[in-house]
Formats: structure tokens, C-alpha cells, sequence
């Protein structure tokens, strides 16, 4: 049977230290991952993440994540409006013939 596993929240101290765990040894995210009962996804994920953040690869930030995000929620928004605006003008349009 596949299980899933409740989803857990970390604390960016903790994220921070498991980054810092293999940046000091000669570990793979896999051993890192199956040592603290984590997921070599998750680990990988971090590990770029604060990469990104200290400008040592490529990829957003995190503050430039997190703008992205409400970039694209106001831009849905403001499109639902203008949508709703055209339907609204091309109804009184014809409502005064």
C-alpha cells in the first residue's frame, strides 16, 4: 500500500542547517535525505534555494520568488476584471440600440 506522509513544515534555522550539513561533508542529498528522515527532493530543493539566495547559481531568490507570485495573482485578478468590464460594456452596448 502507498501511504502518504503528513506533510511537515520546517523552519528556515532547520532548512538552513541541513544545507549547511552538505555543503561540509561529502554526503549526497540521498544519505543526507534518508539520515534525517526527509526527502531527497526536499533536500535538493533547499540546497538550490540557498544557492539562489547567496548568488551561486541560477534561480530566483526567494524575495523574487515570493514578488513573482503576487505578480501573477494581481495580473489574474486585474485580467477576471477587465474581462467582467468587456461583458459589462458589450451588454449596455446592446441594451441602448
Amino acid at each position: 500500500m502507498n501511504t502518504k506522509r503528513p506533510r511537515r513544515a520546517f523552519t528556515a534555522e532547520y532548512k538552513a542547517e541541513v544545507v549547511a550539513l552538505f555543503r561540509t561533508t561529502d554526503k549526497g542529498v540521498s544519505e543526507i535525505a534518508k539520515e534525517l528522515d526527509l526527502t531527497p527532493s526536499a533536500v535538493q530543493r533547499w540546497v538550490t534555494e540557498a544557492g539562489a539566495n547567496a548568488a551561486q547559481g541560477p534561480g530566483l531568490t526567494t524575495t523574487e520568488r515570493e514578488e513573482l507570485a503576487y505578480l501573477r495573482r494581481e495580473n489574474r485578478i486585474l485580467r477576471e476584471e477587465r474581462d467582467i468590464l468587456k461583458r459589462a460594456t458589450a451588454f449596455f452596448a446592446k441594451e441602448t440600440r
